[in-house]
């Protein structure tokens, strides 16, 4: 019979490797499947190995969560998946939280100072998981609004936080008769600094926020594997955190912005200033074209259906106003019909086009979409210059031409999707007002764009009309 340690070091790999297939859309159901069987083995595991399998509460309680959560999972549309990843990363850290927290509450006086301190430091980092996450779900689904809020000595409150809980760390590290007393304290510092620090994080950058979450989640499930002397949560708690800070660091580059910044909310107060009161207005000197939308000033001497039947390569660049629109089935048969035309067609996808990594990738594939027609933003930018036509739908800073002149806004540096240096550009948005970034963008002024302001499935039908 397997070792338990052996076991679940199996189970582990396990898990890496069903991460390592969800890299590629074409095995990613295997990969996830695999990550959910091997994490599925490692509870049972866990029970057996601790003898506890007999205990009922144990089974009531797996029961309850796989069937809250197999509701979640159907209910909820792509659209809200940001939302949902949040939150999830949240009730991790906040089982970690709780894990810890028992640790201290039940070993009073016999658990020795590694225990402590690794119950203490879970616990801490659990709770501003748990907290930072619902902020995040919140923000993400509208239920706060998605701008940063800054409060009046916001940074001190921050520090003075950071600094109560370090020593509360030590307290209890130290094995102070009030243990339990500085352990509820330790919680509710650090669920309010979860708050602190997440509100004050704007809508542009969630994706961040949501990488930096999930690397926390990890963490604490790390550190409370610690606490309780479980080697199989210490692996998987190191897997998940490693994998999230990665990510966070792929999203920070992205975007051209630093980590502290993003947490401290100056790129948002760049923002701010940037965009100033020109922020919620549109571009000015626009006019009407003879297609029904809005158009640069020299567009009106090419029709887009002249456009669309001249043009023999095409990219489309999907961003997060088609998946608030759900647009991404018409989009589908946009690019069926110019293929049927004898066109080239490929997609070009921003790192954080969406609300989180991925995002455009899961919602294109929702609609089989094929996986060799998604190129990343360093494959895909020299080809641009080659290109007949773009077609942008519901993406704004990701394209803006901005991010290479306009030095000192939050986008400056920032790398884009060179779309710019196509021969023309059809431009899907609702308005034309900057983006999250606050960046007024000039391509909407480009003699090579076309305008089709509104709803992106409206303008993806009159394209279809159009071809």
């Amino acid at each position: 019979m397997l070792d338990s340690n052996l076991l679940g070091l199996l189970l582990v790999a396990g898990i890496v490797g069903g991460i390592k297939l969800m890299s590629s859309p074409k095995t990613a159901v295997e990969g996830n499947l695999l990550g959910a069987v091997c994490m599925a083995g490692a509870i049972i595991l866990t029970l057996v190995s601790n003898q506890i399998v007999s205990i009922p509460i144990l089974w009531v309680g797996m029961m309850i969560g796989s069937v809250f959560g197999y509701m979640l999972a159907v209910k909820v549309a792509m659209i809200q998946m940001p939302q949902m990843v949040a939150l999830l990363n949240g009730l991790g850290g906040g089982s970690s939280a709780i894990v810890s927290w028992l640790v201290l509450l039940t070993g009073v006086g016999t658990i020795g100072v590694f225990e402590r301190f690794t119950a203490a430091v879970g616990l801490a980092v659990g709770a501003v998981t748990l907290s930072g996450s619902l902020i995040a779900t919140a923000k993400l689904s509208g239920k706060m609004k998605s701008k940063p809020t800054v409060l009046k000595n916001h940074s001190v409150y921050n520090f003075f936080t950071l600094l109560l809980t370090v020593l509360l760390v030590i307290l209890i590290t130290a094995g102070v008769e009030q243990t339990v007393a500085l352990s509820v304290l330790a919680m509710l510092l650090t669920l309010f600094f979860g708050v602190l620090f997440t509100i004050r994080v704007g809508g542009a950058d969630m994706p961040v926020t949501i990488s930096l979450l999930n690397s926390l989640s990890g963490l604490a499930g790390a550190i409370s594997g610690f606490a309780i002397n479980n080697p199989l949560l210490v692996a998987v708690g190191s897997v998940v955190g490693a994998s999230g800070l990665i990510l966070t660091q792929i999203m920070c580059k992205a975007m051209n912005r630093s980590l502290m910044n993003v947490l401290t909310g100056k790129t948002a107060l760049q923002a701010q200033k940037a965009g100033g009161s020109t922020a919620k207005k549109e571009v000015s000197g626009l006019k009407k074209s003879t297609t029904g939308g809005v158009a640069g000033k020299d567009s009106t001497t090419k029709n887009l259906a002249t456009i669309l039947a001249e043009a023999k390569k095409v990219i489309v660049v999907p961003g997060y106003g088609m998946a608030l629109g759900q647009a991404q089935a018409k989009v589908k048969q946009v690019v069926d019909r110019l293929e049927e035309q004898g066109k080239e067609v490929k997609f070009a996808i921003h790192p954080v086009a969406g609300r989180m990594p991925g995002h455009m990738n899961v919602l294109l594939a929702e609609v089989n979409v094929e996986y060799e027609k998604l190129y990343e933003l360093q494959a895909i930018n020299p080809e641009f210059k080659e290109t007949d036509l773009v077609i942008v739908i519901g993406a704004n800073d990701v394209v803006n031409p901005a991010a290479n002149t306009a030095e000192g806004t939050p986008i400056y540096g920032m790398p884009i999707l060179q779309v710019d240096e196509a021969k023309h550009v059809i431009i899907m948005n609702m308005d034309t007002k900057p983006g999250y970034a606050g960046v007024d963008n000039p391509l909407y002024k480009s003699p090579k764009a076309t305008l089709l302001l509104g709803d992106a499935n409206e303008s993806l039908t009159r394209i279809l009309q159009l071809l």
